[in-house]
């Protein structure tokens, strides 16, 4: 186990924290940052050697604000049986008799109505508006470069029943007072110019507000800024074991004994999660979504907004001198390590799609990430016990919802410890 030190500061005491935040990745780091901004003292806990190790590391990168979704759908229920056969190479799913993935198969099940599917949907992007504000407030208040810009969001559809759905949902979002643009083919040409070499398309979804910027150097920045004004406190290579609550304080306990306590516990350990608290009888309706990327120079023609291939699932994203490819979904897969066959599937999906986009020869690096999904796409941010909280199962939404998931959880955390507080003055 590791600590960083800090200089002279509030928190550097061997007084037990206020809060451990179990975590280091985007939704561990802004959660630390939302309570140590409060005033709490806070340490972090990671199983990995440094921050944003995992899901957080090499995904996506786009903060796509008013791309919310909801992965349940009526039109998905039509393609259960195509994926259950494992005919669609970009989304599979690995059936298993494990009990909580057949209850989180049904809780999906359930949700693949247009009424659930509308609400869940605007559940989440009331969250992402929320996030979008606070990440602008961090980034006030806190300048620091992992590589944010404004670029939008464009969506491209090959073919006229996608573009239809993305109207309609689209009008469904324009009630939350997001505005988004169909456009024709040429018209998203003329926005994005490398799309002349992106094969027929029949339209796009555009989204001018959503902003790209890179989760790893993001966990890197906001961490130092922690350390050095707030005083955080960090524990790497802690691999939480076991949880225990005590009448004034919570204890973890990694997998070689080492303890850490805290009088609060917050748990953001993504797909890990479930695990975590079976033994406290807490279930957390988490299964794990394994996703791809990989990063290379800009090609020739390289898209300067933020590109989403629907039909392919694949983004393309700019990051300052690098481009970001994601793409893939495999659910109830738990092994993190990439596959080196579907990685090269990827690569070339992506090289189909956009021959130009980057230069595919100078690949840099290849990933592979666990991504928390809910049966209904909402992350699970709640009191859980009497001094544990969460912040858990934000899927392929997790580096845009952070900020604003780590708010209302901090906002949990303080309304019970003021609780705690009155409870002791009156006795």
């Amino acid at each position: 186990m590791e600590s960083e030190k800090c200089s002279p500061c509030p928190s550097a005491s061997d007084k037990t924290p206020d809060i451990l935040v179990l975590g280091a990745g985007v939704i561990g780091i802004t959660t630390a940052y939302a309570l140590a901004r409060r005033g709490f003292s806070v340490t972090i806990a990671d199983r990995e050697a440094g921050p944003a190790q995992g899901a957080s590391f090499a995904n996506g990168a786009q903060l796509s604000y008013a791309y919310t979704d909801a992965l349940a759908q009526p039109s998905l229920l039509r393609k259960m049986p195509f994926l259950f056969a494992g005919l669609d190479p970009a989304f599979r799913v690995r059936l298993s008799p494990d009990p909580d993935f057949f209850r989180w198969g049904l809780a999906f099940l359930r949700n693949c109505t247009q009424a659930q599917f509308d609400s869940n949907t605007l559940a989440t992007l009331r969250l992402g508006l929320e996030s979008q504000a606070a990440m602008a407030d961090l980034r006030e208040r806190h300048p620091f470069d992992f590589a944010h810009t404004v670029p939008g969001k464009m969506h491209i559809f090959r073919d006229e029943g996608s573009l239809n759905h993305s109207r309609t949902v689209a009008a469904l979002k324009r009630s939350a007072g997001v505005e988004q643009e169909i456009l024709t083919s040429a018209q998203a040409m003329a926005i994005e110019p490398a799309l002349h070499d992106a094969g027929p398309i029949a339209g796009a979804l555009w989204t001018p507000s959503d902003e790209v910027g890179d989760p790893y150097r993001f966990c890197k920045g906001l961490l130092a800024v922690l350390v050095s004004r707030y005083g955080l406190k960090t524990a790497y290579r802690f691999s939480a074991a076991q949880i225990t609550q005590k009448r004034d304080a919570v204890i973890v306990v990694d997998d070689e004994g080492n303890e850490l306590s805290a009088s609060n516990v917050v748990v953001c350990l993504g797909a890990q999660t479930p695990r975590f608290l079976a033994p406290l009888g807490i279930r957390a309706p988490i299964a794990a979504m394994k996703g791809y990327s990989f990063t290379a120079p800009p090609g020739k023609y390289a898209p300067t907004v933020s590109i989403t291939d629907a039909a392919r699932k694949i983004v393309y994203c700019r990051l300052g001198d690098s481009m970001r490819v994601a793409g893939l979904a495999e659910l109830n897969n738990n092994d993190p390590a990439p596959d080196p066959a579907r990685l090269r599937h990827l690569i070339d999906q992506a090289k189909a799609a956009m021959p130009y986009a980057v230069d595919y020869e100078a690949i840099r690096s290849g990933w592979a990430g666990l991504r928390p999904m809910t049966p209904n796409s909402q992350p699970v941010i709640s009191q859980a016990g009497q001094r544990i909280f969460l912040n858990v199962g934000h899927g392929m939404l997790g580096w845009t919802l952070a900020a604003g998931s780590a708010e209302r959880v901090s906002a949990l955390v303080e309304q019970s410890i003021g609780q705690h507080r009155q409870i002791r003055k009156a006795s």
